[in-house]
């Protein structure tokens, strides 16, 4: 599992990962009916079966019918939980048990209607007639196992669904996890907890008392140390771990000169007033120098993680016989690195404080590695967090240094820092903050022709970026009202000296990425 202090007495759906870009999906549709679960490479065999009430088997970009195409063992699991293959999973589960999988005569992509089911069934119990589920493949089974039970059909696919109940193996051709599967969550729901008999059980309250318990258990009387970034995750770590051992956390917030405008102060009295044992540092001239001359993306991650260690270093130094390094890992960040064909040999450079637990000859303390950034701040309402750093957009480990695109000097990051603060407070003035997954401002490594009273310009152009999303994985450009826009334009050009021009950004993800660097 992802950690020892995890609650292993807690009902769990295992996920094995084939590859599908609908992984993580899975796992979020899984956890919205409180139910815990976990992601594994394709290939895991569990050592403890206790807990594992049901094992979903996701889709792939493989074909079953490719020699390279991953395999698992079914024998390893057959008769032990009910196990639901989805799409490249189903085929699998077909093909394996005797059944033909061949190219389908007719690819379904996207949107189709399941001409026919079996209502009788446990997995589509309240499923409606004609109902509309979503289509990735360019395979089909021609031919179900002998021992197997067609459940559901489309009107191009005659075997869109079956099961093999003595083994309790179920296979669906479609994805439920998608939102475009409309009765996917009753589908998902008759499988995990009519099927499978999970207990809804896995709430924020029930998280926080198994987690304080586990690391009062695991940490003991020593002591922790932490780095807080003024984020949502590093936040709710800090809290948690506080509720946990008091007094024996250490915090340390660092200010790198790539915050927000009068971030580090505002963040550090906030941390303070919710009872947090924090050291403020400055460090902005430290951070300046060592970006000095760089204007490559990588190579201004790797000077701010470098320099990050040094001066969290000393700082920790000073804190005397610490035994523990926190850091505010989510489970994202943990998918990311394991692909699956094991473990990646590389994570974002700015996701993890890179080789300082070595250096320092800390044990690592993850207490939110099992959670997605909804839950993160579902679980810091629980504790009392203030909505205010609970809501904050996602914001860059590498702050602002990403978002001045080139070189980084002090004055460009007070251009950026100024032009920021009007887009973000116009934002939550006319209630568009907590509609937009993500804004930002982006200063551009180019200046503009502009005319200022009678006088020509030749300044700054600076971007504005706003995005919809539900967790960062995709996102759709958010179409702010023009009216907005032209008002911060304006007052972004009146206001912040060096800035004669502004444009937004109008492209998604895919293909663009939300950041620019």
């Amino acid at each position: 599992m992802t950690d020892d202090y995890l609650c292993h007495m807690q009902d769990m759906i295992l996920i094995l990962d084939f590859g599908s870009q609908y992984t993580q999906l899975i796992a979020r549709r899984v956890r919205e009916l409180n139910v815990y679960c976990e992601i594994k490479p394709f290939n895991y065999v569990p050592d403890n079966w206790d807990n594992i009430k049901g094992v979903i088997m996701s889709g792939s970009p493989f074909c079953v019918r490719d020699p390279n195409a991953p395999e698992m063992d079914i024998d390893k699991y057959r008769g032990k939980v009910p196990v639901m293959g989805l799409c490249y999973g189903a085929q699998y589960i077909a093909k394996t048990e005797g059944g033909v999988v061949e190219a389908s005569p007719t690819r379904e992509y996207g949107r189709a209607n399941l001409s026919w089911l079996d209502n009788e069934s446990k997995l589509f119990k309240g499923i409606s007639h004609n109902t509309q589920v979503w289509m990735s493949h360019g395979d089909h089974i021609l031919r179900l196992p002998g021992s197997s039970l067609r459940l559901a059909s489309t009107y191009d696919i005659e075997n869109a669904a079956f099961v093999i109940e003595k083994d309790k193996l179920y296979g669906l051709q479609f994805h439920p996890e998608v939102y475009h599967t409309k009765e996917g969550g009753i589908l998902l729901k008759n499988f995990i907890v009519d099927i499978c008999g999970c207990k809804q059980e896995w709430t924020p309250e029930q998280f926080v008392e198994t987690t304080i318990e586990q690391l009062q258990k695991k940490i003991g009387n020593e002591k922790v140390v932490l780095g807080l970034s003024g984020g949502v995750d590093s936040s709710v770590a800090g809290v948690l771990l506080h509720k946990a051992i008091g007094s024996q956390l250490y915090c340390i917030f660092v200010d790198n000169g790539l915050l927000r405008k009068n971030e580090f102060e505002e963040v550090l009295a906030s941390y303070k007033d919710m009872g947090l044992n924090v050291r403020g540092i400055r460090a902005a001239e430290r951070f300046y120098m060592a970006l000095k001359g760089k204007a490559d993306p990588e190579e201004k991650r790797k000077a701010i993680g470098h320099t990050f260690i040094e001066i969290f270093d000393e700082a920790a130094q000073q804190i005397r016989e610490v035994n523990w390094l926190a850091q505010g890992t989510i489970y994202p960040d943990v998918i990311e690195s394991v692909s699956v064909n094991g473990p990646s040999v590389t994570i974002k450079s700015h996701h993890n404080v890179g080789g300082l637990p070595e250096k320092m000859n800390l044990k690592i303390v993850e207490p939110l590695n099992s959670l997605f950034k909804d839950e993160v701040r579902r679980l810091g309402k629980t504790l009392d967090i203030p909505s205010d750093i609970l809501q904050r957009h996602p914001f860059p480990g590498p702050g602002l240094a990403i978002r001045v695109l080139g070189e980084v000097t002090a004055e460009r990051i007070a251009i950026l820092q100024e032009v920021d603060n009007i887009y973000i407070e116009a934002l939550k003035k006319y209630d568009f903050y907590n509609k937009v997954w993500q804004a930002a401002a982006i200063l551009l490594p180019v200046n503009s022709v502009g005319v200022m009273g009678d006088e020509r310009t030749y300044e700054n152009v600076v971007c504005l970026r706003a995005v919809s999303s539900t967790d960062g994985m995709t996102a759709d450009w958010s179409k702010l009202p023009y009216d907005f826009l032209a008002k911060v334009s304006n007052q972004i050009i009146n206001k912040v000296k060096g800035v004669n021009r502004v444009v937004y950004d109008i492209s998604s993800k895919p293909p663009a990425t939300i950041e620019w660097e």
